[in-house]
């Protein structure tokens, strides 16, 4: 479910919030009101990937990129098809292995890998995708 700004998802879904280790605010647009208000796309099944991924690594994972609005998805280079216009993150890599990452994703279910040098994508497409 999209919502218009991250003010609307969290007044939505604070009552029923439990991922604890994921915000709206750090899965929403970061383009910074230049835009959009801050627009979350909701998706509890990625959301509970998420947790499980987290609880296995054992350590943080820090979101550098979630939802996009088309136009900021377009401002920062983004596939015209991006996954993140809806849900899809990019983890920081910094203090995991690359590798150890991505084989726990696609145990969650996140068959869609991009590995680059300070990140990975993770999103949770039907048939497997790696880049």
């Amino acid at each position: 479910m999209l919502y218009s700004s991250t003010r609307d998802a969290d007044a939505a879904l604070s009552a029923d919030w439990c991922w604890p280790h994921f915000s709206v605010r750090e899965l929403a647009c970061r383009c910074g009101g230049r835009f959009c208000a801050g627009e979350y796309w909701h998706d509890p099944e990625f959301l509970d990937a998420m947790e499980g991924l987290r609880r296995d690594v054992g350590a943080p994972l820090i979101v550098n990129s979630g939802h996009r609005c088309p136009q900021w998805n377009a401002a920062v280079g983004g596939a015209p098809l991006s996954r993140h216009k809806q849900i899809a993150v990019d983890i920081a890599l910094a203090g995991h292995d690359r590798f150890s990452l991505r084989d726990l994703a696609s145990k969650h279910g996140f068959y869609g890998q991009g590995l680059a040098r300070t990140f990975i994508h993770l999103d949770r497409r039907e048939r497997p995708a790696t880049w």
